[in-house]
Order: C-alpha cells, then structure tokens, then sequence
C-alpha cells in the first residue's frame, strides 16, 4: 500500500498538522487503523498530564497492613481498606 502525506486537524488544539508518510507506516506496522488525532503537541501534553513519558508517577506513603514497614504505593489509599508493601502483597497472592 503507498501512502501519501495528509493534512490532518488536531482535535484539541484545531490546528492542522502532517501525517507523514513513515507516520503512516508506523501506525500500519502496529496494526493501527485510525488516524491520529492530535497534533505532536498536544499528544506529549496530554502524556504528560497522564503521568507518561518518563515522567514520575505520585506515590503516597503508607504503612503496611501486615508488617508495619513504611512504603510507597503508586494510589491513593481508601479508609478502611489496607494497604501491604511489596512483599507482603506478593505472599497474600500466592
């Protein structure tokens, strides 16, 4: 299949921007079939809100139900629920 640059509208933004042809090819390979939808911009601004790219994730800092370590989770804890460190997590799932 030949594939020809095309002039796209971000969905966000409302400029346009190119869909290259190596793009297309790109997204092809990965077996993707829609287009993208946002220009480059707003796809490393919306990562980055997302907490993608690179970028850390928030941890809070809990005590382990279980053991009492103090530990880091990539959540929010909920009252009344527990929280377990790694370890502790990975005995009760097995």
């Amino acid at each position: 299949m030949a594939f020809e640059e095309r002039t796209l509208q971000c969905a966000d933004c409302g400029e346009t921007f190119a869909f290259s042809v190596g793009e297309q090819e790109f997204y092809a390979g990965k077996g993707y079939t829609n287009d993208p939808k946002r220009c480059q911009a707003c796809r490393q601004k919306r990562k980055a809100e997302r907490g993608e790219g690179g970028g850390r994730r928030q941890m809070f800092s809990v005590v382990c139900a279980q053991c009492g370590q103090d530990t880091e989770v990539p959540f929010e804890p909920r009252q009344g629920k527990p929280v377990y460190c790694s370890a502790c997590f990975s005995r009760s799932r097995e």
